[in-house]
């Protein structure tokens, strides 16, 4: 066994393989050749409220990386410390302008994807599931605001073959797990309806790090 998969056996992610921030985090593992061990956080019995796992979370959210005793928290940061403390294939580009281009549609992400896609996941897959009937105009209100989101992304991809330009990065990995659950929820004309975002998600989608995370 090599030196760096003995030191890297010792992290830990306190999460849930299924939520998309998990998925950003255990993407970015596969991208750079490693693994890590997952510790399950049921959210859906309320695990990330417990005393135990707000000590390693102050806000209760998930996931958690832990490695030798170093504990991180919130899914970009910890994405960016992977990407730099692993060896192989950088995630950031080195170009400053490609790499503020990364940072950009990771902000984009955070501020304007994430609650419109999770209302539409809440209330067409998640509520499915748990055998509710969607709320049809919190899903309409949550496809224009995710609409709007890929409008800019569809923008940006013109020509481009990622969202940070000629490189796969960080900001394509953030994207991917709320993309995908759109996909699942029915409602995947958001993303063929736009030709570079459709293009884009088929050539992501198709690595064998996301692969090996949603398989």
């Amino acid at each position: 066994m090599c030196p760096s998969t003995v030191k890297e056996a010792s992290m830990k992610i306190f999460g849930l393989p299924g939520s998309p921030c998990t998925r950003k985090v255990m993407t970015t593992l596969a991208e750079k050749g490693q693994e890590a061990e997952i510790v399950l956080v049921d959210v859906s019995k309320g695990e990330q409220k417990a005393p135990a796992h707000l000590a390693r979370q102050p806000f209760g959210r998930i996931p958690t990386l832990e490695d030798n005793g170093f504990s991180l928290y919130e899914s970009q940061a910890i994405m960016r410390y992977l990407d730099e403390k692993l060896p192989g294939t950088s995630l950031q580009p080195k170009a400053l302008e490609e790499r503020a281009r990364m940072n950009q549609f990771m902000s984009i992400e955070q501020s304007y994807l994430v609650a419109p896609a999770v209302g539409i996941v809440k209330q067409l897959l998640l509520g499915k599931m748990a055998g509710r009937e969607p709320d049809m105009a919190i899903v309409e209100a949550a496809k224009v605001e995710v609409a709007k989101a890929l409008d800019v992304a569809d923008q940006a991809l013109a020509g481009e073959k990622y969202l940070a330009g000629s490189s796969f990065s960080l900001a394509d990995i953030d994207w991917m797990p709320y993309v995908h659950y759109i996909v699942q929820s029915g409602v995947g004309a958001l993303i063929t309806d736009r030709p570079n975002v459709a293009a884009w998600w088929q050539r992501v989608s198709g690595r064998p790090s996301w692969q090996k995370v949603v398989g």
